[in-house]
């Protein structure tokens, strides 16, 4: 793999000083930036062997991880990071949607998502995500109330909208699933799965001119 002059200038600090964290996770960063990322996770390893209670470099190896598909290990460093500083939105929302989307861990997820909201309470997506998790888990009220209050944060938004129609047609409540289907069609015109979701409601109400 070759580099260009500006990435061979970045590394002549290692000449003088090879042993210092900072500089590892200067590194890593700037590999990460540009698309390397398995010399960011080395990178970003190096630099935790010198200070291994860092959460920032717990979070970036995390990041790295989810990109390279390595989700258990991905988990696995954000947890690390949430131990070492357990206020950071960030970190819980990504350990939070690596469990949802990836591990299927639903308990673990819930757990995430909560802290999230407990740093930051007014925020749309870890509210979505739960709101996700209950649909998936098949507790719809639940998933209801939390898609409710995400349309509360973030009023006339598509995609609770849209998960709203999912609900209700999954519990069998045909008539409040059109609605908000239709709903996600006005606020997204034209939209393939909204107007798709419709015609097949109307087919099972036996709509079938509609």
């Amino acid at each position: 793999m070759g580099f260009n002059g500006s990435m061979y200038n970045s590394f002549r600090i290692f000449e003088c000083r090879p042993d210092c964290y900072q500089t590892w996770y200067q590194q890593a960063n700037l590999y990460r930036d540009r698309g390397y990322y398995l010399e960011a996770l080395i990178s970003y390893e190096k630099a935790l062997e010198y200070y291994p209670h860092d959460y920032r470099s717990w979070y970036k190896r995390g990041r790295v991880l989810e990109v390279l598909g390595h989700y258990t290990e991905a988990n696995q460093s954000y947890q690390k990071a949430s131990e070492y500083y357990p206020r950071d939105y960030w970190i819980w929302y990504d350990q939070g949607y690596v469990n949802l989307k990836y591990l299927k861990n639903y308990d673990q997820a819930i757990i995430c998502f909560n802290h999230a909201l407990s740093i930051d309470a007014d925020d749309y997506w870890a509210t979505y995500r739960l709101g996700d998790i209950w649909r998936l888990l098949a507790d719809y009220s639940t998933a209801i109330a939390y898609y409710d209050e995400a349309l509360t944060i973030r009023p006339g938004d598509y995609w609770a909208t849209y998960r709203l129609g999912d609900v209700f047609h999954l519990w069998g409540k045909l008539t409040d699933a059109l609605h908000y289907y239709n709903m996600a069609s006005q606020i997204k015109p034209g939209d393939y799965w909204a107007g798709f979701q419709q015609a097949i409601i109307r087919e099972q109400l036996e709509q079938n001119e509609e």
